[in-house]
Formats: C-alpha cells, sequence, structure tokens
C-alpha cells in the first residue's frame, strides 16, 4: 500500500470518492492508502478459491466476493479489501459497496502486504464479532494458513501443506485439495 497525501476523509467521503476512482484505496481512521497490483500466483491462487468458494456455498444464504468488496471495521474507522470474503449474514445486503458481518476473511500473501496481513489487519479483523476464519495463503511455498476463533474467543492456527492433501474451512463447512487451490499457480 501507498499512502496518500495527508487529507482526512470522512467514511462517506471515502466511499464517493472510491466509487469512481480507477485506483483501490484502503480507509483507516480517515486517511486512504493506494492498493498495489499483484503479480500472477496472487491473482489465480484468489481467483481458484472464490470458484471453489462460490461452487460450494451456492444456495446457502452465503455470498462470496473477490478484491473489489471492502470489508467494514465501524469500531476502528477502517475499510480494507481482502482477497477473498464469504459473509451469511443477511445485514450484509443492506449495503452494495461494503460488508460488515463476514464469517470468512481470506489474504493471499505478497512481499508488500505479509506484515501487515499478519499484523495490524489481522488485529483489526480480530474485532469483527461475525469474523470466525482468517485465512493467510502463501505464495512462495504451498502453505494455507486458518486461524480460527474458538469458543473462548482465542484464535487457534492451523496450517495445510501439500502433504496434507486438502484443507478446510470450518466457517463455511467447506473442503478442498491444495492441488486445486494452487492450480495454474507456478509455485
Amino acid at each position: 500500500m501507498v499512502a496518500s497525501p495527508e487529507i482526512y476523509l470522512t467514511p462517506e467521503e471515502y466511499l464517493q470518492i472510491e466509487e469512481k476512482s480507477d485506483i483501490k484505496h484502503e480507509y483507516i481512521d480517515g486517511y486512504v492508502y493506494a492498493m498495489a497490483g499483484a503479480l500472477d500466483p496472487h491473482v489465480t491462487v484468489a481467483g481458484n478459491l472464490f470458484a471453489l468458494l462460490r461452487n460450494d456455498v451456492r444456495g446457502t444464504g452465503c455470498r462470496v466476493y473477490i478484491t473489489d468488496m471492502k470489508a467494514r471495521i465501524e469500531s476502528l474507522n477502517r475499510y480494507y479489501y481482502p482477497d477473498v470474503m464469504v459473509t451469511c449474514d443477511q445485514r450484509d445486503r443492506e449495503t452494495p459497496a461494503y460488508k460488515r458481518f463476514p464469517c470468512l476473511i481470506v489474504e493471499v500473501l505478497s512481499d508488500s502486504t505479509e506484515a501487515f496481513d499478519r499484523g495490524d489487519k489481522f488485529a483489526d479483523y480480530q474485532t469483527l464479532e461475525t469474523l470466525k476464519e482468517y485465512v493467510l495463503i502463501n505464495t512462495k511455498r504451498q502453505r494455507v494458513e486458518c486461524f480460527r476463533r474458538n469458543d473462548e474467543g482465542l484464535w487457534v492456527l492451523q496450517f495445510y501443506t501439500p502433504e496434507n492433501k486438502s484443507f478446510q474451512l470450518h466457517s463455511v463447512d467447506f473442503e478442498a485439495a491444495i492441488a486445486d487451490l494452487y492450480e495454474d499457480a507456478d509455485i
């Protein structure tokens, strides 16, 4: 992400500007940050996961979004663009520009965003009460890290590699082959 000039925007101003912008920006407490483009493995893996999830949740009332839908963290005054997001909450039908009640958020890691995705962004996402699972997908090696909120509210990590053959996303009762996730990604 690249910081924009230090101009404070209200959430409403941000949404108006973002709707017309050719460049995506994430919004953090009044300031916008331009998002860089992604490399082929990143886009391929995100697209593969979207396709797999979309087919799986069809008819369940859940919706899957890829890269262009914002996640709103109202309590922290933030808007992020997750790589993949699933919401099964009917309240999210009321806001076509963003979603506030996701159960699953996925970030595909890149060199420029990995530290933020693992650190502050994950901490921010943890404040979403409906979020059950946060997933980080590596593009340097085949590795999927699933952070799941347990009954005590603690985030527990389970990771998957090719040795596991498949990975599971408990929040949407989903399982797929690691090979399908990384298909055509040249990793």
